[in-house]
């Protein structure tokens, strides 16, 4: 075998870069950089406003840097005995309702995932049609209250019990990132369908059961319309509803300063207003809080999940 001189190993380790080739570079980096911007600007708006004056912040000073360092709309968040019961109860409406959502849609993808299953395909298409028809609002509350669900906190953990998108992607990842093979083997050892789902397709599912966990676990921290719909009493009322009332009651407020003739009476609405505008950002990164503590540790597998059916070996 001829052997290649040092000259012809140092000529194939060089790479000649040209000067499109650096051009594109800056581009796409620039590009990241400005994406990366965006997305953590707010973030970090939302921080320097939540610790600024509420008297710059209402004023429209505050921009880059916090105006002073107050954590008064942190004192009135913490003292707001309110606020507290809808965070306790925000949680507990994630953490139960993510539960159910799993228990009903991980087993039913599993289901439908199987080709043995009788009647697979039309369960399936009865699942594909509930995505684009619905029965409406009216007749939704009508069965709620027939379940005796509307006004109690039960039905914020079974409204919306299901996903069929989350259902699909599921499915699709039982069929494509699992061998057969894994299946076979076990009936062949004697395992029934429960010892199969729990001991071996449990186990390996775990990136897309994280996705849908997340999925799940977002939506309901997020949620609000759902229980301004079927839940009337304010002590059962989840944190985001509870911030759009004081949204909602700061511009209520604003509308009624013009009808206030004592100045002394204007001037302590106006810095109520004005610290409820503090508050706003105090309770929008409280509340987010807990999602971006959560979101690292499930990123590996949101990634790998994220995936499901892209590629096929």
């Amino acid at each position: 075998m001829e052997k290649r001189g040092k000259g012809d190993r140092t000529r194939q380790k060089r790479v000649r870069v040209t000067t499109g080739d650096r051009l594109f570079t800056v581009v796409v980096y620039g590009l990241v950089l400005l994406i990366t911007a965006c997305c953590v600007y707010p973030i970090y708006y939302t921080i320097i406003a939540s610790v600024s004056d509420a008297t710059a912040l209402y004023g429209g000073k505050v921009t880059f840097l916090p105006s002073g360092f107050h954590l008064d709309a942190y004192r009135e968040v913490f003292s707001n005995r309110q606020i507290w019961r809808s965070y306790a109860l925000t949680i507990f409406y994630t953490v139960g309702g993510t539960l159910v959502n799993m228990v009903l849609t991980v087993p039913t993808a599993y289901a439908l995932s199987r080709k043995r299953m009788f009647g697979r395909g039309f369960l399936t298409a009865v699942f594909l049609v509930t995505m684009y028809f619905g029965g409406g609002l009216i007749p939704t509350y009508m069965l709620f209250k027939n379940l005796h669900l509307v006004n109690t906190p039960w039905i914020m953990l079974v409204c919306g019990g299901l996903s069929v998108y989350n259902v699909v992607l599921t499915r699709t990842y039982f069929q494509t990132s699992i061998p057969d093979g894994l299946y076979e083997a076990a009936r062949i050892d004697g395992a029934n369908e429960f010892l199969i789902f729990a001991r071996i397709m449990l186990p390996l599912a775990k990136p897309i059961l994280a996705v849908i966990t997340l999925y799940y676990a977002v939506g309901h921290w997020s949620s609000w319309f759902s229980a301004m719909i079927y839940i009337s009493n304010t002590e059962l009322h989840p944190l985001q509803l509870v911030l759009r009332r004081i949204l909602i009651q700061n511009e209520s407020a604003v509308m009624n300063m013009g009808e206030i003739t004592s100045q002394t009476l204007a001037d302590s609405l106006r810095r109520k207003m004005e610290l409820t505008q503090v508050m706003k950002f105090a309770l929008v990164l409280i509340s987010s809080a807990p999602m971006l503590v959560v979101y690292p540790f499930v990123q590996k597998y949101f990634i790998k999940g994220v995936m499901v059916g892209a590629l096929k070996e």
